[in-house]
């Protein structure tokens, strides 16, 4: 389909969703920097993120809001939408906060590719079973060399620079990511749903559950460069935040899941090259191919999802293909 319930159009959505991949790419550098700036710790610095987030969102959607003034013409049902808010910020914190967890126990490079490459893995098996997307030899093929290659990371990485701990965490992360994936694509296929509010009160929902676990923390570091800290809070609420995840709620809602993960993809690629060209972290040998094998499964996942794609546009009406 051409837009989702939501009128958005799907090129728009995919120009969406390669924004948000960009933006989410340098999150894991800035917190590396305040990592190294200051004592605070990752569920803090998860904390600050959405809080930051949720505050600029709100100071974005409520103008826009009281000019709008529009009335839905069907309403989704209260304990629907607080069911659907809550499990999508539960994973979203999850998401998050493990993945902060892995880059400080890993670094950024392991830690996001791990987690980005398990995430289509995840999302594949997930929309199989959920949304009936099928894998087929090729997504089933790709999922094998994922597993294959998390293994190589995890078994192989020489202690120093790949820590299993810190793969744990990034496969927990992953799995926080393709739960909020595969729900937003479920979900955004009805029309009462409002995408911009969807991204405002699961941000609501993932600060009040990362509160006390940030006050059990520290959610204030010390740091003899508080400036600095505090410019970098700020960039990673509102880019990596604010802004990536305002477009990955709206693109994910009208764009295939296996698409999705697909696309996200910018996201370890940028990572790796701030990792090394801006922290210094190096790639062994045996990193490099444990990364190769799992981004060449991801990129088999992506075949399966053009010939999926090419399959659908073939079974659809020749008036109707125009639209597709």
């Amino acid at each position: 389909m051409s837009q989702a319930a939501s009128g958005l159009p799907l090129g728009r959505g995919l120009l969406y969703l390669i924004v948000a991949g960009a933006a989410w790419g340098t999150a894991g550098a800035a917190a590396s920097l305040v990592y190294r700036a200051s004592d605070m710790g990752p569920i803090a610095l998860s904390f600050w993120r959405c809080a930051g987030g949720l505050v600029l969102l709100l100071a974005v959607r409520l103008p826009r809001h009281r000019r709008r003034r529009v009335v839905p013409a069907a309403r989704e049902p209260l304990g629907r939408k607080a069911l659907r808010i809550g499990v999508t910020g539960l994973g979203l914190a999850v998401f998050q906060t493990a993945y902060f967890a892995a880059v400080e126990a890993t670094g950024l490079a392991v830690a996001t590719v791990v987690t980005l490459g398990a995430g289509p893995v995840l999302i594949a098996l997930g929309a199989r079973l959920t949304l009936g997307e099928r894998l087929g030899r090729g997504g089933s093929a790709a999922v094998a060399g994922a597993l294959g290659g998390l293994g190589v990371l995890a078994l192989g990485g020489g202690g120093a620079t790949v820590r299993p701990w810190g793969v744990v965490l990034a496969v927990v992360s992953a799995a926080g990511y393709s739960t909020m994936t595969l729900l937003t694509r479920w979900w955004g296929r009805d029309a009462r749903v409002d995408g911009s509010g969807t991204t405002v009160w699961t941000f609501a929902v993932t600060t009040v559950c990362l509160l006390p676990l940030g006050l059990a923390e520290g959610l204030v570091p010390h740091t003899a460069r508080p400036a600095h800290v505090l410019a970098l809070l700020l960039y990673i609420a509102a880019v990596p935040t604010a802004l990536a995840y305002a477009l990955f709620f709206a693109g994910a809602a009208v764009v295939r899941s296996a698409t999705v993960s697909v696309i996200m993809l910018l996201e370890p690629v940028s990572a790796a090259v701030l990792a090394v060209g801006l922290l210094g972290e190096r790639l062994t040998m045996t990193t490099l191919a444990g990364t190769l094998l799992m981004l060449g499964s991801v990129a088999g996942l992506a075949v399966a999802e053009a010939r999926s794609i090419r399959g659908d546009i073939r079974r659809v009406p020749e008036e109707e293909r125009a639209l597709v």
